[in-house]
């Protein structure tokens, strides 16, 4: 009471709130974006499980962790507007797929990771201060792992899928329609950091971003998925505005949340985030579906559930920066 009385007359500033997301690629992106102008300190936890495109190249060529979502966060968080900032996520002409050491399709960013890398004789957590630094990021970005992880898939016909590549594009025969993802190894040790900076959040943001090969990956090592199951403090999902051709051919609010169900075990979230704006049209090229709101299907979560106009116009596969961060901002305050 005598400290409400004080912060109230004496405009005493309040502690900016911690607030953590889990997941990577552009999803995780899209929502630092729109986060970093906020008073709230921020972190992002991304999967070290990506095998494929040129941060696969990399991490074989080098035997470094993958760095294209830690590049891409790192980005997403800076305050630099100059040329540096394109630099750092310039794409030089070529096959993102090409060969390990090939330059074409690598971005410049993900190349000063790696020599940064280098330089602290393979220390991640140096190379990553000294990136922020460098591109003058407003949060940070933490691996969910130490080592070498991947991981693989079980399909609804149980055949198994080995490799982030091969999930995320669909490189397997049978039909492609995905059950369950796993670890490997099992017991990967998540990040000291990573646990360290959950332990502090106020507010826990997992999603958007692809289902089984860049969140769940980040939310069953087994040391984050028992921490997130017993933290009291607020958690946040966010479903995907449009489903991938492979990963989530198909699914409706309703299946990614029994996916979340059966890999946590059990329902962990206090907030759910679903876009109900459908009329931009999404190219037809592209093969991407709206995700449906089934709400019929939903009765056990609509206490939970908040719905809004959160689809960027322009580009509607992914979420606007703004109108979510405007979401999760009212559960900061």
């Amino acid at each position: 009471m005598l400290k409400s009385f004080f912060r109230h007359y004496l405009e005493l500033p309040t502690r900016p709130k911690n607030v953590v997301c889990l997941g990577g690629g552009i999803g995780t992106s899209q929502i630092l974006k729109g986060l970093r102008d906020f008073p709230c300190d921020l972190a992002a936890i991304v999967s070290m499980a990506d095998d494929g495109g040129s941060a696969g190249r990399l991490r074989r060529a080098f035997s470094v962790p993958p760095p294209g979502d830690l590049v891409n966060c790192l980005a997403a968080l800076s305050d630099e507007e100059s040329i540096l900032k394109k630099l750092f996520v310039y794409r030089f002409e070529g096959k993102r797929y090409g060969k390990d050491t090939d330059l074409g399709g690598q971005k410049l960013g993900n190349l000063i990771f790696v020599a940064l890398t280098n330089i602290y004789n393979g220390d991640t957590s140096r190379a990553l201060e000294e990136f922020s630094k460098i591109i003058s990021s407003k949060g940070r970005v933490l691996p969910a792992t130490i080592g070498n992880v991947n991981i693989w898939a079980l399909t609804k016909t149980d055949q198994k899928v080995y490799g982030e590549e091969k999930i995320d594009l669909g490189k397997y025969s049978g039909g492609r329609s995905l059950k369950e993802v796993f670890l490997d190894p099992p017991n990967i040790r998540a990040y000291e950091k990573t646990m360290e900076a959950l332990k502090k959040a106020d507010i826990v943001i997992v999603g958007p971003g692809d289902l089984f090969s860049t969140i769940l990956p980040v939310l069953i090592v087994p040391q984050i998925k028992r921490l997130i199951k017993r933290l009291t403090k607020q958690k946040i999902f966010i479903v995907n505005i449009a489903n991938k051709p492979f990963e989530t051919f198909g699914f409706k609010v309703s299946d990614y949340l029994h996916a979340l169900k059966k890999h946590l075990g059990g329902d962990v979230f206090d907030t759910i985030l679903v876009n109900t704006n459908q009329k931009p049209k999404i190219p037809k090229n592209l093969n991407y579906k709206y995700v449906l709101y089934d709400k019929n299907n939903l009765e056990q979560y609509q206490a939970n559930i908040v719905t809004g106009d959160l689809v960027n116009q322009e580009y509607p596969l992914y979420h606007d920066s703004d109108k979510i961060a405007k979401e999760i901002i009212n559960f900061i305050k």
